[in-house]
């Protein structure tokens, strides 16, 4: 079992989530009643969507951590599965994103603009001092 299917697994069990289809199409994905949370992209990497607040209030947090992506301007972060840490990591970003769903919506209340897995190539650690 891969890091991605423990991980997808484990979330599968959790009453405020349901598997889903991704809106971009690739991979698996898990929903809350508020939208998409989380794209499992592939045996290594999870798209996970929070809010741009949950995001700058982590910036320093995931700038520190060489297992998430930030790409500027997304509501996405993107997680590296490399070990059980990670996955552990992910679980308690899907908690934050799914507080964050419910106490800070986006206030344009703009549609996700797809995941990270569309946008640019390679894990680089993304500079979070613009965000």
């Amino acid at each position: 079992m891969t890091l991605a299917s423990r991980a997808l697994a484990q979330l599968a069990t959790w009453p405020d989530l349901s598997q889903a289809v991704p809106s971009c199409g690739l991979g698996q994905a898990v929903s809350s009643a508020q939208g998409e949370i989380a794209h499992f992209h592939s045996d290594r990497d999870v798209d996970l969507q929070l809010t741009d607040r949950a995001i700058r209030r982590f910036a320093k947090d995931f700038k520190d951590s060489g297992a998430i992506r930030v790409v500027p301007g997304s509501q996405w972060v993107t997680i590296r599965l490399d070990a059980a840490s990670d996955v552990d990591l992910l679980l308690t970003l899907v908690s934050v994103a799914l507080q964050a769903q419910q106490a800070w919506p986006d206030p344009l209340d703009r549609p996700p603009a797809g995941c990270n897995d569309q946008r640019g190539a390679g894990f680089v650690k993304t500079d979070l001092s613009r965000i």
